[in-house]
């Protein structure tokens, strides 16, 4: 551009440009939805506006915004009701046909945080849009929060069922009742005198079993819902598939078609276990005894070099002490992390202090103070509704990311980090936040004890956070487990997963190889999988007993071009890892898709295995780093000290956001930590403390010796208070009035 004489203008000029341009589209977007509008879609539309009365019984603003509550059966009919109500009001997704679905989104979250008075500022064409927008997505989530419920219910009335049913029987009926499995057919139908009857309950049960079923494994959609839609039309069609699949594959170093595919794996799957049966024969990793049961040779722990715990007291004496607020001022100083936040409508006017007012709400959000405790102990800085104002109006789960961005990439800059790990690894694992047991997130955890949610962690080997999703106790943790590696867009991109127990699963192991992850789960149970020999005439000498099966090379060539579709669909952006996760659970048996990916899992999982076995190494490295997500929770559990760190939040969404600032939060203290830790050692060293790697390698930055959570607590003897003897006797009239 300097070659050609061009001079861009100041970014003041493109800054007003693009609003100016956003203006104008959004003025054209709210005028085409005025000109869909009918009369009664107009009036509908205001109605919404009609604030709550007892007799009111029409949709109004209070019920859109309204969250989920519990599975109970009565709750469940107001949910119905809800949608019913919100379905009169008219079909939103029809009159918005027009619009982008990102702009409806963001229409709709900036109409979610305005109340009716906010509403009535704005002119009729983009009032009645906003309120358009924020119906349909109402609409969209209201029918997924009812298929979640109903799967909760379903999954409750499993528990119960053997205690709870009565054995009503009906004359059978001519139904098709091919789909039953054996097990259900004894409960539904019995003989009676000699003639089949069907039980009337436990045919109604079994349907709704299999229905949720099909729901959870996509065999069965619901039309118009978001998380159980058909997932296969988010798909890329093939020929878009066929011009990125060479690409694609060449970056991942395998081959672009079914048979080398194949080939490949095969090859490499006999190398691996002829290696592998050599070093376990020596006896130094693994014995099999007499019976063919295996029994892995311990881990044993390593001892810290040589005045490494010298060096990290003498670390801890010397760490300036601060307070958390004190840690969050000082990381905007140096990173301006909270240019991320402001007004989601660029309409709206800027705050007062605004850096002051957002360092605040991080703080009495991500350490769950909560807006009204955060206010009594500013002295008069701010009030409640202005801190509740700023976490409604000028701050979301993107804009929370956004910030965290910064802090990690800031911390890949320092040099400390580095001893700790490389980046090139993260793990992942979940802990239990307690929330109130009334709305949709909530339910009983069984290990843990208590109504709540887990926050799924993915932590850098470096020991920094990533990316965290808020999930309910009941669903299946792996799920998420590859999702935060693909949202995750810091400058830390690690391509090897550590997980718990749960990151077992086949299918996870497929998928994670596919998209060029290499999975490398901690797993107890690891004598109970399946080790898949790769010809059925391969015959090991020491590590024979361990081999069950072969793998089935034909599926996974057969369906290849299914599984690339799906992979490139989730490097495209289409969907997510959860979304095909959640569909290829292990009741999905009869979907070819879930036995092609349990197929190929069971070969990527034989060769873990096989490594993990014959490696110590190996199964130190996964220990090590599983137990740094178990520190990180460990130090997170110090910092949300507020509430006695219950999540006092039924919304789904502002509980996502409470975790997002509890990470922003940690993130800015293991930044401090790390940047006061470097400090101390170039004092040490410049004293002449002999320092070396290995030392440093054994620290961590979850430090909280140094840091004051409370804040600080100071004598003033100089603020006089009311005299004391003024209140030592009440109003002589109080007495009198008692006497008469």
């Amino acid at each position: 551009m300097i070659r050609q004489r061009y001079e861009l203008p100041a970014f003041s000029t493109l800054d007003r440009l693009a609003c100016q341009i956003r203006s104008i589209v959004n003025t054209r977007l709210f005028k085409g939805v005025a000109r869909k509008l009918s009369s009664t879609d107009r009036q509908n539309l205001d109605n919404l506006l009609v604030p709550d009365s007892v007799e009111d019984i029409n949709a109004n603003l209070n019920l859109l915004k309204s969250p989920p509550k519990s599975h109970k059966l009565k709750y469940i009919k107001e949910l119905q009701d809800k949608f019913d109500t919100m379905m009169l009001v008219g079909d939103a997704q029809k009159l918005l046909s027009f619009i982008p679905a990102t702009k409806v989104k963001s229409f709709a979250a900036l109409a979610r945080t305005l109340d009716i008075s906010e509403f009535n500022d704005f002119r009729l064409p983009k009032r009645r849009t906003l309120l358009l927008c924020l119906l349909h997505q109402a609409q969209v989530k209201t029918r997924d929060h009812m298929v979640e419920i109903f799967l909760k219910r379903i999954k409750k009335i499993h528990n119960n069922a053997k205690i709870k049913l009565e054995y009503l029987r009906e004359k059978y009926l001519n139904l098709d009742l091919s789909f039953i499995g054996d097990q259900w057919r004894k409960l539904v139908i019995v003989e009676v005198d000699g003639e089949e009857l069907l039980v009337r309950r436990q045919l109604e049960i079994c349907i709704f079993s299999y229905l949720a079923q099909e729901l959870k494994t996509g065999d069965a959609c619901v039309v118009g819902s978001e998380n159980y839609a058909d997932f296969r039309q988010q798909l890329l069609p093939w020929s878009e598939c066929e011009l990125k699949i060479t690409e694609y594959c060449s970056s991942l170093g395998i081959p672009d078609t079914s048979e080398e595919f194949v080939s490949q794996l095969r090859d490499r799957l006999t190398r691996v276990a002829r290696k592998v049966d050599v070093i376990c024969a020596k006896g130094d990793q693994i014995t099999i005894n007499s019976e063919g049961i295996p029994v892995l040779k311990r881990i044993t722990a390593q001892d810290k070099p040589d005045g490494a715990e010298a060096l990290f007291n003498a670390i801890q004496e010397r760490l300036p002490q601060r307070s958390v607020l004190d840690v969050l001022c000082n990381v905007e100083h140096w990173l301006n992390w909270t240019r991320h936040f402001g007004p989601l409508s660029g309409s709206e006017p800027k705050l007062l202090n605004p850096q002051e007012r957002y360092i605040l709400t991080a703080f009495g959000y991500g350490c769950n103070i909560g807006p009204n405790e955060m206010a009594r102990h500013v002295r008069g800085k701010v009030t409640s509704h202005m801190l509740s104002y700023t976490n409604r109006r000028h701050v979301t789960s993107s804009y929370l990311e956004a910030a965290i961005k910064d802090i990690i990439n800031a911390y890949n800059r320092l040099s400390l980090p580095k001893c700790w790990g490389s980046g090139k690894k993260a793990a992942d694992d979940g802990s239990k936040f307690e929330i109130y047991e009334n709305n949709l997130m909530s339910e009983y955890h069984i290990r843990y004890g208590g109504y709540g949610g887990i926050a799924y962690h993915h932590v850098s080997d470096t020991y920094i956070a990533l990316f965290t999703h808020f999930i309910a106790c009941g669903v299946w943790e792996a799920v998420y487990i590859l999702d935060g590696f693909l949202k995750n867009t810091s400058d830390i991109q690690p391509n090897t997963l550590h997980a718990d127990t749960q990151g077992q699963s086949s299918t996870v192991f497929a998928l994670s190889h596919l998209l060029g992850i290499e999975l490398m789960p901690r797993i107890r149970n690891w004598k109970d999988l399946d080790f898949l020999r790769p010809h059925e005439d391969e015959v090991y000498d020491y590590i024979e007993p361990l081999f069950d099966d072969v793998a089935q090379w034909k599926l996974i060539q057969t369906h290849w071009q299914d599984l690339m579709q799906v992979v490139l669909s989730i490097k495209a952006g289409k969907l997510l890892p959860s979304t095909v996760l959640r569909k290829l659970g292990s009741y999905s048996r009869k979907n070819r898709l879930y036995q092609a990916f349990q197929a190929l899992g069971k070969v990527i999982r034989t060769l873990y295995l096989l490594r993990f076995i014959s490696d110590r190494a190996l199964r130190r490295e996964v220990t090590a780093c599983t137990n740094i997500v178990e520190s990180y929770h460990h130090f997170l559990d110090w910092l949300f000290f507020g509430k006695d760190g219950v999540i006092t939040e039924n919304d789904p969404v502002e509980q996502e956001k409470r975790l997002k600032y509890l990470d922003l939060v940690a993130s800015a203290v293991i930044l401090q930590n790390t940047v006061d830790m470097t400090g101390v050692i170039h004092s040490l060293s410049a004293e002449g403390f002999k320092i070396n790697r290995r030392m440093l390698a054994t620290m961590s930055p979850y430090i909280n010796r140094n840091l004051k959570r409370y804040g600080d607590y100071i004598v003033d003897l100089k603020n006089i208070p009311q005299p004391f003897e003024g209140a030592i006797n009440l109003p002589v009239d109080i007495f009198k009035t008692q006497a008469e």
